[in-house]
């Protein structure tokens, strides 16, 4: 190794005072009490009032006990918590799990954005209401709740009720052992299922693709090659029928293999409103008019202030597929489709809603599954596929439904215009 010279070590010396300078004006600005305890090293770190300096101080190093961190609540002072979870919000809104903060009465004082957008909440709405408000269920299935009743933690536990997923609660107590604040965050495991089912799926597509595809090819090519050495009533059979139905056979392949593999999207910034009344609008006229259809538009104008980011063709046949599925549904003379679009939670909620009969509950928890149809034609490939689509624009689609009609929600990222220069 080479010896540094002394303006190396003098410029290494103070590169490490710039960089200690900085660590100390972070936490400096930490709001609250705090200790970090390192025994690997021998140091702690400690910050006894808001926005005083910390203080570092040694110790002998024990290197079988793991690194520490605690809150210090000082008796003395009326700790300001509600500071931390200004502090902490908009770093816990960049988490994809559910993070909940409440009081020891089940109040709701924080809840990032992955939890109110899944329960489908204004997220500043909650705050201040009871948990069960935004869960929706009964307070003896709340881990939360149970938490605050046995004043002890959950870890890991696995939740089976309407939501699926792996639950964790952490405690934080005032200085008297009461609970200031019980942490629950949630992982669901419906995305990894649906990803498990996508990976089935990819891997079934290959072999169908394989083993079908080319035969069909073949059978379809040997037809048109032997239709001059046929009756006419045999090439008209070959028209009209069997090279169809390998048409249609080979359609299905195709949109299968759309679901399991990644599609190429060609993205571009507008205005989500202008594409639903305009691009949208164009399209829907036509057949609405034609089906005996009226479609209603509700459109949030503060979505004028802000782009979506969107593939217009794979979007468009998203909505395509949802019109078309509410035309086969429906069982009276006229029928009324409402699009609306919403503002919430940095995101556009976008509602495509019909007055058709609805889903049966029996099937609902279904109709976004590969080959899952109720029509007699129908390939069950088009909601796996338009869910697809959406989630390829980092959004995500759901469905509500009862007997006065049905009502898909796709929720789609949206950024602030720039102010133009």
């Amino acid at each position: 190794m080479t010896d540094l010279s002394y303006e190396q070590l003098k410029e290494k010396y103070m590169a490490l005072e710039k960089e200690l300078l900085l660590y100390k004006g972070l936490f400096k600005q930490f709001p609250f009490p705090f200790q970090y305890v390192d025994y690997t090293l021998g140091l702690s770190l400690e910050k006894q009032r808001e926005y005083l300096e910390p203080i570092i101080r040694s110790f002998h190093p024990d290197e079988t006990k793991a690194p520490e961190f605690h809150f210090q609540i000082d008796p003395q002072i009326d700790w300001p918590f509600e500071q931390v979870e200004r502090f902490l919000a908009p770093i816990l809104d960049l988490v994809p799990h559910h993070i909940v903060f409440v009081d020891g009465n089940g109040i709701i004082t924080l809840c990032n954005l992955q939890a109110a957008n899944d329960m489908g909440v204004d997220r500043d709405s909650v705050i201040g209401k009871h948990i069960r408000d935004l869960l929706q269920l009964p307070d003896e299935l709340i881990m939360t709740l149970k938490t605050i009743e046995t004043n002890e933690p959950i870890y890991n536990q696995e939740v089976l009720d309407r939501y699926y997923g792996i639950i964790n609660t952490r405690i934080i107590h005032n200085y008297d052992g009461t609970i200031k604040r019980v942490i629950s965050m949630f992982q669901s495991l419906s995305m990894i299922k649906e990803t498990e089912k996508l990976s089935l799926a990819g891997r079934i597509a290959a072999g169908i693709a394989h083993e079908i595809r080319n035969p069909l090819t073949t059978v379809r090519g040997y037809l048109q090659f032997f239709k001059d050495q046929l009756p006419n009533d045999i090439v008209s059979l070959i028209d009209k029928l069997l090279i169809p139905e390998l048409d249609r056979a080979n359609g299905i392949i195709t949109d299968f293999l759309n679901i399991a593999k990644p599609t190429e999207l060609k993205m571009e910034k507008i205005c989500i409103n202008k594409f639903l009344h305009d691009d949208l609008g164009i399209l829907l006229r036509s057949e609405a008019l034609l089906h005996n259809v009226t479609v209603h538009y509700d459109l949030d104008e503060q979505l004028v202030n802000y782009d979506v980011e969107i593939d217009k063709n794979q979007l468009l046949q998203v909505f395509l597929n949802l019109f078309r599925n509410s035309i086969e549904a429906k069982v009276t003379k006229t029928m009324n489709v409402s699009v609306s679009s919403k503002l919430h939670n940095n995101m556009v909620k976008i509602k495509f809603c019909d007055d058709g009969p609805g889903i049966p509950p029996t099937i609902i928890d279904h109709i976004f599954d590969p080959f899952f149809s109720t029509k007699e034609t129908g390939t069950g490939l088009g909601l796996s596929l338009s869910r697809k689509i959406i989630e390829l624009h980092k959004g995500s689609m759901r469905v509500e439904s009862n007997n006065h009609g049905t009502c898909f929600i796709i929720e789609l990222p949206v950024t602030k215009k720039q102010p133009s220069k």
